[in-house]
């Protein structure tokens, strides 16, 4: 049963759930959150979108190919980012490293917000797929 009112409020509303992760992701080395909590707001809005509008218009905006690439290009760069961090810091080599920026400020930290921006793709992407699995055993 199609319900207009809440197709429309959704479309409103969407946007602002989605900012509002990305707020948290981009502010969780500074303060409370990061990229798990951002990435579960995310995710959620994913779901918000598949339980509004239905499965097929979800997947034809969130579609499983290009998701399951994101994801992966995603754990290989958070894997490679690590492993170099854990690498050039570990041993004492004095490899180049990001710029660690003025504390307090959104590019300070080094690879924290790369690593929070990663984490939130990933934990938003896999609840979609979890929740879509559990709804009708498919994604």
């Amino acid at each position: 049963m199609k319900d207009t009112i809440l197709e429309e409020v959704t479309r409103w509303i969407l946007p602002f759930i989605y900012l509002f992760g990305i707020y948290i992701i981009f502010h969780g080395h500074l303060s409370p959150g990061g990229g798990f909590a951002g990435g579960t707001v995310i995710g959620a809005g994913f779901i918000l979108y598949r339980i509004v509008f239905g499965k097929e218009k979800a997947q034809q905006k969130l579609k499983y190919d290009i998701l399951v690439k994101v994801i992966s290009i995603a754990l290989l760069m958070y894997g490679g980012m690590k492993g170099y961090s854990f690498i050039s810091g570990g041993s004492h080599l004095n490899w180049p490293g990001p710029p660690l920026g003025t504390p307090g400020n959104i590019l300070s930290g080094g690879f924290l917000l790369p690593l929070n921006i990663i984490v939130g793709g990933v934990v938003g992407i896999t609840m979609y797929f979890l929740y879509s699995l559990f709804e009708e055993g498919e994604i």
